[in-house]
């Protein structure tokens, strides 16, 4: 069986692994025979996904609560990651939050402050515990960025610099890391329907029509998928050992055309 399983034996870390991309990105991990440890704030969603993939096989999770935004429960994951399996292949940065849609004005210095500490800071703060263990086994990182850093959203500036920053930081890591040959690469998601795609799309007060856009944004005319994400990132870790710095973009060729953009009249 190992022989057809693309991560057979391997240890990986998913930071917010329990809902949407990163339950993706956990399941497919699980289904190629990793060892995944995962993590969100909340328990119940990830207590489930647990049995689950751990019912299924053929590999095995492990949840474990964590807030990164604090450094100590950070550190506190990959210690428990080490404790229980011994090293660490692949660390996954996933963990993160778009907030409500807002013009620039409405947001305040604060809101930027956590936003950038909730979804930039934590992703330095996990490479930066994990790349240790990552050196010894030369693994490698997958950062979650968005296609939005690189193109912008309409009332989204404290949310796409987050993104963008993350991107840059991608290409930073792996120049550094290539030493050790270790691979540092992002993948950049467009639309992909997830839980919180959902919860915004409620917010617009017209659900039905704005998911509709969101699916007519692609030149695939349709979403992506939590499964899609969760292959992108076996991919590269598994199979792309030639890539480092890449920015996968995982768009449906959403940044591709021209298309009707004025937000004059």
């Amino acid at each position: 069986m190992s022989d057809t399983l693309r991560y057979c034996d391997k240890v990986v870390i998913v930071t917010g692994g329990s809902q949407g991309i990163g339950k993706g990105i956990v399941r497919s991990f699980v289904e190629n025979g990793a060892k995944v440890v995962f993590c969100a704030i909340g328990s119940d969603a990830g207590r489930s996904l647990e049995a689950e993939l751990n019912g299924q096989g053929p590999g095995e999770c492990l949840f474990t609560a964590c807030d990164v935004t604090k450094e100590e429960e950070i550190q506190e994951l990959v210690s428990t990651t080490v404790r229980r399996f011994g090293q660490i292949d692949c660390l996954v940065n996933n963990a993160g939050w778009h907030p409500p849609h807002k013009p620039i004005d409405d947001i305040t210095a604060d809101d930027f402050r956590y936003l950038l500490n909730l979804n930039l800071v934590s992703y330095f703060l996990a490479a930066k515990y994990a790349l240790p263990h990552l050196r010894r086994s030369q693994g490698n990182v997958i950062n979650l960025s968005s296609l939005v850093g690189t193109i912008g959203q309409k009332d989204a500036v404290s949310y796409v610099a987050t993104k963008g920053a993350i991107t840059a930081m991608t290409k930073a890591m792996a120049i550094d890391e290539s030493r050790y040959k270790v691979r540092v690469n992002c993948i950049s998601p467009g639309n992909v329907m997830t839980p919180l795609w959902g919860a915004l799309a409620a917010q617009s007060g017209d659900m039905a029509t704005t998911i509709k856009a969101g699916e007519n944004a692609q030149l695939i005319g349709r979403m992506g998928t939590e499964a899609e994400c969760g292959l992108a990132a076996v991919f590269l870790a598994a199979d792309a050992t030639f890539c480092t710095g890449v920015d996968l973009l995982l768009s449906g060729g959403a940044e591709l055309n021209y298309g009707h953009k004025s937000q004059i009249g």
